[in-house]
């Protein structure tokens, strides 16, 4: 039973929940000045777990049969079977919903719009090479999600800030990670940045899509009224950023870069919240 659990964590790669899982629950402190009641605490992280599996188990089986073609990816589908992957979307998309409807109902109603969004992803690298801003988008509803759990309403520009600072971060990583495949997606005709463009440029451009995510992460410390301590967090997220940038220029390190270096960002932003929301 465990290794199957095992192999099912490795399909949906719950590792990867670092990313997006920081800035909702971020978001969710600032929009609450605080912890919130256990309710919406519960709900949120709900929320983030359904949506993410949900839209995990969504890619893999939307990319099945090409990932059986890549040799980095060939494993993938000898981990579960096709029927334990639909139950997984069913389930996790029902999480998803049932938080939701927890939280409040605007949530609740916005809750298929979530789904939609973050599994329309997976279906983009057939038609253009801008994909990788589809999964910022993605991405990026984590920290909306988090404070409309608290507030339950639109009343703030600072989720959508920092929602961008997410986007644009994410499409960063994701060019750089997609490297990684840009042989592969020529030969199959797949659409992705560095397939239509080249590494040099994709590169740069990863470089300047991160410029642009400190930027509104400076902005969101701004807006939400922070000081010095969100500030040397900041600045120390502007220097991993750069890090990556250096590990993504080497091929056998941009599984590094990828992984470790974002990981670190995340928790990074979550740490600087934190630490200004209670110092307080």
């Amino acid at each position: 039973m465990f290794s199957a659990f095992k192999r099912w964590g490795e399909f949906i790669k719950i590792s990867h929940t670092i990313f997006a899982m920081p800035f909702g629950l971020a978001a969710m402190l600032v929009a609450a000045d605080g912890v919130p009641d256990g309710r919406v605490l519960f709900g949120v992280l709900v929320c983030l777990v359904g949506a993410r599996t949900a839209a995990m188990a969504f890619n893999r089986l939307a990319d099945w049969s090409i990932d059986q073609k890549n040799p980095r990816t060939a494993v993938r589908s000898t981990l579960v079977s096709k029927t334990t992957a639909y139950v997984t979307i069913v389930g996790g998309a029902g999480l998803l919903v049932g938080g939701a409807w927890v939280l409040n109902p605007l949530c609740f109603m916005l809750s298929p719009v979530a789904l939609g969004i973050v599994c329309f992803y997976s279906l983009t690298k057939r038609f253009t090479w801008a994909s990788h801003g589809f999964l910022g988008v993605a991405l990026g509803t984590a920290p909306v999600g988090g404070w409309l759990a608290v507030r339950g309403q639109f009343d703030s520009w600072v989720p959508i800030v920092l929602g961008t600072a997410v986007g644009f971060w994410v499409a960063g990583f994701d060019l750089i990670y997609a490297l990684q495949d840009r042989e592969f997606d020529r030969r199959e005709r797949l659409k992705s940045f560095p397939a239509r463009f080249g590494e040099r440029v994709s590169l740069r451009m990863a470089s300047g899509l991160h410029g642009l995510a400190v930027i509104c992460l400076g902005g969101f410390g701004w807006m939400a009224g922070f000081g010095w301590r969100y500030g040397a967090v900041w600045v120390v997220i502007c220097l991993v950023l750069g890090v990556e940038a250096v590990w993504g220029r080497q091929p056998e390190k941009r599984q590094k870069a990828f992984f470790e270096a974002n990981a670190m960002v995340s928790g990074l932003v979550l740490g600087g919240v934190v630490w200004e929301i209670f110092w307080k």
